[in-house]
């Protein structure tokens, strides 16, 4: 498995659930958004967005956030953009239900801000301020090239992280 994702071996996924059963599939998705062509990350990540996290977020979702940011940060991942996006998804979801699910979930999130941040800071070469397609207002990360994508990305996932605010979270500087 190399070094990226090779952590995943030490999680008990087949003991987790997300929203259709055993996470024990998790990890196989995991490495086709790493390693997979576009189609077949793209799937994996619209995939893992179903399983862990819309619309409640299950114990697996804590457990998968790291690999997510593991992915986010290594620069051979084809859709980082999505991968971020996933995280502000997980970030704006919750279980009413088991809210200590939530809040592991929503902390695991804010642990990565520091990737966020050097994400959203790196300066893309010439070629990284380029659009592809679409008019010029274009909302979101459409019709950007991958490198302003993910730059535009992390930005509004910082902007979640910053401003997060939810029942199973604590408020900063006080303690549940």
């Amino acid at each position: 498995m190399g070094t990226v994702l090779g952590a995943m071996r030490n999680v008990r996924w087949h003991e987790l659930q997300h929203a259709y059963g055993s996470a024990s599939q998790v990890p196989g998705v995991l490495s086709r958004i790493a390693w997979g062509d576009a189609p077949s990350s793209g799937e994996a990540l619209n995939d893992l967005e179903r399983w862990i996290g819309t619309p409640p977020v299950f114990d697996s979702t804590a457990a998968t956030v790291p690999f997510l940011w593991e992915l986010a940060a290594t620069d051979t991942v084809r859709d980082r953009a999505g991968v971020l996006d996933l995280l502000a998804t997980i970030l704006a979801a919750g279980n009413p239900e088991h809210p200590a699910w939530t809040r592991a979930a929503h902390e695991a999130v804010a642990e990565g801000r520091g990737t966020a941040v050097r994400l959203a800071a790196a300066v893309p070469d010439a070629r990284g301020v380029r659009r592809v397609s679409g008019p010029p207002d274009t909302p979101g990360s459409e019709g950007l090239c991958p490198a302003q994508a993910l730059r535009t990305a992390a930005t509004r996932l910082l902007a979640a992280i910053d401003g997060h605010a939810c029942p199973a979270c604590p408020a900063p500087g006080r303690e549940a």
